[in-house]
């Protein structure tokens, strides 16, 4: 099963997570062959926000132990989490992305609840269309915790800006979008 985990760091937490950067680094490499995606994510002026981490894991139980054991969670670094089951429609990590570590810019994308509204809100929405599949880091749907109901759609984008990285998602199948600017994660 995957699994989409959003750590959503508190306000004025940055001192406390660099105290401990070996601490996660070290936690996370536990799961280096269940990655399937990691980084951090960034708001206005390149302030650290928050982590992604797209990770396979056996069922929810595992997935819990993942995000709530970790030492910036248990640290009070992290203001939230967003843990759903996901589906890695690309079928590869980042790692397996062909534009690399580096070069152009990186986003998160989340769309997050779907419109009622819409008539399809309840069917996963599958790869975006007119999408250049290469500028897809990881994508798939936000899945409720059985994988039945469509939540919302996690992206990681290569885009040349901010609205570009939106495009991504179609904007009337979401109740609110978020981009956050993001890196690719793990030891440098």
């Amino acid at each position: 099963m995957e699994f989409f985990c959003y750590h959503r760091d508190r306000a004025d937490s940055l001192a406390l997570r660099r105290e401990l950067v070996e601490e996660h680094w070290s936690y996370m490499d536990r799961y280096e062959a269940e990655l399937i995606a990691r980084g951090p994510a960034f708001g206005d002026g390149g302030t650290l926000t928050g982590s992604v981490h797209i990770v396979g894991l056996p069922d929810p139980a595992a997935a819990r132990a993942f995000a709530f054991d970790e030492p910036n969670y248990q640290a009070g670094v992290y203001r939230d989490v967003l843990l759903r089951r996901w589906r890695n429609l690309l079928g590869r990590t980042m790692w397996g992305f062909p534009g690399g570590r580096a070069g152009g810019n990186r986003y998160l994308v989340l769309g997050l609840g779907p419109q009622r509204a819409d008539a399809d809100a309840g069917i996963d929405p599958g790869l975006p269309p007119g999408v250049d599949r290469d500028d897809l880091i990881a994508f798939g749907p936000l899945l409720s915790d059985d994988a039945v109901t469509w939540l919302g759609t996690a992206a990681l984008v290569r885009a040349p800006d901010p609205e570009g990285a939106r495009a991504v998602l179609a904007p009337h199948r979401y109740a609110e979008t978020e981009v956050h600017e993001w890196e690719f994660g793990g030891r440098r």
